[in-house]
């Protein structure tokens, strides 16, 4: 007979782990497809209908082109969680555990600084002024009481991707100033910095991988496009 002191205890439910915030510029995935359909669209055409010397230099032109259209638009992205921050730029990969963040710096572009002074900017949450005076124009609006504030987010990043407008849109809050979205955006990572990075799990080691899936061919067919342009 099992007694009530040898009876094991009841197993305790999974903690549930939180999603990574993702924040990706709108304008520049939309202006990605759109690109990356068009170089392969008049790629495979040649690839299919050239003759003679044209279907290799369509192949080297493509194995150019689409890793680097690739990189610079669909692919960055900025990934912030519990316990890091995972920057995705085009030719590389930064882990930046929270306890490693020292500040972020909003100029001409959005970039974080690390305690040991290293810089990275983030490809995937581009600075828009042109959106800073529009939302500097609707702010000077509201404050003489001639605008009227909503409360919602127009356009712009979202905590699990990117949602519609591009990436200049302002946001309008229910409190707050009105602000670029891609100011907000930063204002949200600052936060989660300033709340995530004296807990023990966000201490560690910065790390940077460099993006061989997108160096490799770019660089192979950079090779072969100059091999046959130099034996034309």
């Amino acid at each position: 007979m099992t007694t009530p002191e040898s009876q094991s205890p009841p197993p305790q439910p999974p903690v549930p782990v939180s999603k990574d915030r993702i924040y990706r510029s709108p304008a520049g995935l939309a202006g990605g497809v759109l690109l990356l359909a068009l170089a392969l669209w008049l790629g495979i055409d040649a690839l299919v209908a050239g003759e003679g010397r044209t279907p290799w230099m369509a192949l080297a032109a493509l194995l150019f082109l689409v890793p680097l259209i690739a990189a610079y638009t669909v692919r960055p992205a900025v990934f912030a969680g519990d316990d890091r921050l995972r920057v995705r730029n085009p030719f590389r990969v930064i882990v930046l555990p929270w306890g490693q963040v020292a500040s972020f710096r909003s100029g001409y572009s959005n970039e974080v600084f690390t305690e040991s002074g290293d810089k990275y900017q983030l490809w995937a949450i581009p600075v828009s002024l042109r959106a800073r005076k529009k939302a500097a124009r609707r702010e000077d609006r509201r404050a003489a009481g001639g605008g009227q504030r909503r409360g919602s987010v127009l356009g712009g990043y979202g905590q699990s991707g990117a949602r519609g407008g591009g990436a200049g849109s302002a946001a309008i809050e229910a409190d707050g100033p009105v602000r670029a979205e891609t100011d907000k955006v930063m204002d949200e990572l600052r936060e989660m910095h300033e709340a995530r990075k004296p807990a023990e799990t966000s201490q560690g080691e910065v790390t940077v991988r460099w993006a061989y899936e997108v160096v490799a061919p770019a660089a192979a067919g950079a090779v072969l496009l100059a091999v046959l342009l130099g034996t034309g």
